[in-house]
């Protein structure tokens, strides 16, 4: 591919990206999502381990309705997945639901597991907490040498 070529097919590919995001968007605001954690994410259901038929748990507890039945298995519906630990959370069989996401902060979480969707949630409260003190500390110290 020459290089004049290359340039025409990273231009499409970022318009194609963009428009995707623009749809992904407006689908999660009629869901009432307004802000996105994620940048980016991969659900994968294992459809020899999944035990949909008999339970459906997963479906229920997607907050934005991203999984659904059909033809006698689980999809996703991938535009409206928030890559949240919903359905994770709520699955009978270990890593039937695996979930890759990656945050804004670029850091990459994988779950498959309810306690590891547990741990991870546990964690990241940890750090909100720890950042939240860190900040109350420095208005403090702030506040002090006003003061003085």
């Amino acid at each position: 591919m020459g290089e004049r070529s290359r340039e025409i097919y990273d231009l499409l590919l970022g318009a194609e990206k963009r428009k995707r995001r623009r749809v992904r968007e407006e689908l999660l605001r009629t869901v009432g999502v307004v802000e996105e954690y994620f940048e980016e994410g991969i659900i994968k259901i294992d459809k020899f381990t999944c035990r949909g038929a008999e339970c459906k748990l997963c479906i229920k507890a997607c907050p934005t309705n991203a999984l659904y039945w059909d033809e006698g298995e689980v999809k996703i519906e991938e535009e409206l997945c928030i890559y949240c630990t919903a359905c994770v959370l709520s699955c009978i069989v270990d890593n039937c639901i695996v979930v890759t996401r990656r945050r804004k902060s670029g850091n990459v979480e994988r779950f498959g597991t309810p306690r590891e969707a547990i741990l991870l949630i546990g964690h990241q409260a940890v750090q909100r907490r720890g950042e939240t003190v860190k900040s109350l500390v420095t208005e403090l110290a702030k506040a002090k040498s006003e003061h003085h």
